[in-house]
């Protein structure tokens, strides 16, 4: 079974949670145009400072995903 990987970007300040969800719709966008087998996007609280941006994808996508949107980081995702 193919393993999914959880792409993260990390917003900081005052308007964090505003810049993460904003950028959850670029991602939903991006997954849409380039047809991935998944387009589960979303934020996540860390602190009131500090917000998550990420998308799910499959790992063979996951080189494509990186290549273009640049993420932070990346991790297995388990459901």
């Amino acid at each position: 079974m193919e393993r999914k990987i959880k792409l993260i970007w990390e917003f900081y300040g005052p308007d964090a949670e505003q810049t993460a969800k904003h950028h959850q719709i670029h991602l939903e966008e991006f997954a849409k145009k380039e047809n991935l087998i998944l387009d589960i996007a979303g934020v996540e609280y860390v602190t009131e400072m500090k917000w998550l941006a990420y998308l799910i994808c499959m790992e063979s996508e996951m080189i494509k995903v990186r290549d273009a949107l640049k993420p932070l980081r990346g991790e297995l995702f388990e459901e």
